[in-house]
């Protein structure tokens, strides 16, 4: 095991953000993490568990032990009648696992595609785009207990999984580090199409039976459209999420702003959103200081070149607090400020 020293983060979360972890520890298996435990020093320090830094916002140094998460491999563990069993390293990126999938005629995947970040992230947020989530592809993770160093295998049940949430943003945050996921790939496999962009994607290209592969064309190329790369410009996706009201609050919105983009859920309730929202509030191409809303996607914070953890909090609060104020909606951030 190899504790590094004085390690600056920017590198390690994609809004770029500048931070310094004091210790950093790379765990590439679940045996790292129990060296971590067994060391009389390391053992007892507070830890911050990293992954692939896109869904956090470094506002200071970290004077924790920072768990710099590298378990890196994929296979498929079984074939069964009606799904692929894949288990795919905590390490690995997940728009390259979801490439890798079709590319082994295991399909299933491709609406979350360009999701950035890592897979072992990916529960945490219970990530989702384009009408699909982790927990609809979920079969199981392994993640090792920091108190015990016990490995422990969570199914969808016991990482209750919501909008964007999880256990692990609840009871188990900050307790315990996610090594391997297992994905259960549907067969036979269904398209997904039920979303505004793609049926636009079906009407220009006249398709109406895509494969797996047209679907992750698709995808990729309506996410670059709207989306900044974090490898050019620093951001972390969808900085807040869609706001789920009730039928009364949607049509007490509506009667005020028709134009109001919402989208019936399956319990009668209805999500908004978010961008829409924003835009209307005037904050699409806005900046504090270095910190800006990006000019293609108003639910997009970006990184204008040098911007700082404080900027990005700031800004992110202003947007808050313009949202409230006119439609009475508090949006609620995706990432954890730190």
């Amino acid at each position: 095991m190899q504790i590094e020293t004085g390690v600056s983060l920017k590198p390690f979360n994609t809004f770029g953000l500048p931070a310094v972890a004091g210790r950093l520890v790379r765990i590439a298996a679940e045996a790292d993490v129990r060296r971590v435990l067994d060391h009389p020093e390391l053992g007892l320090a507070p830890k911050f568990v990293l992954g692939g830094g896109s869904n956090v916002i470094l506002t200071r140094d970290m004077p924790e032990l920072v768990l710099k998460v590298e378990v890196m491999g994929r296979r498929l563990v079984e074939t069964r009648p009606d799904a692929y069993i894949v288990e795919v390293g905590a390490g690995e990126r997940w728009h390259d696992t979801v490439a890798w999938t079709l590319a082994q005629g295991w399909p299933g995947l491709e609406n979350m595609a360009l999701i950035p970040g890592t897979v072992g992230a990916a529960p945490v947020q219970n990530i989702g785009a384009y009408g699909l989530e982790l927990q609809d592809r979920f079969e199981s993770l392994d993640t090792v207990d920091l108190t015990t160093g016990r490995t422990v295998t969570l199914n969808a049940l016991q990482c209750k999984f919501g909008y964007r949430d999880s256990i692990f943003k609840g009871g188990l945050a900050g307790k315990s580090v996610i090594t391997r996921v297992r994905l259960r790939l549907p067969r036979p496999w269904q398209p997904q199409l039920g979303y505004l962009d793609i049926e636009r994607k079906m009407t220009e290209t006249g398709i109406t039976a895509p494969d797996a592969r047209t679907v992750f064309q698709w995808i990729c190329d309506i996410r670059s459209a709207k989306l900044p790369d974090p490898a050019v410009i620093g951001n972390v996706g969808s900085f807040f999420k869609n706001p789920v009201v009730t039928p009364e609050q949607c049509r007490d919105i509506i009667a005020r702003d028709p134009h109001v983009v919402h989208y019936p859920m399956d319990d009668g309730s209805f999500k908004l959103a978010a961008g829409w929202l924003i835009d209307a509030c005037g904050w699409k191409g806005k900046s504090i200081g270095q910190a800006g809303v990006f000019e293609k996607q108003a639910l997009v914070l970006v990184n204008r070149g040098a911007a700082i953890g404080s900027e990005v909090q700031t800004l992110a609060r202003a947007i808050q607090e313009s949202v409230y104020g006119r439609f009475g909606i508090r949006l609620e951030m995706e990432p954890v400020l730190v």
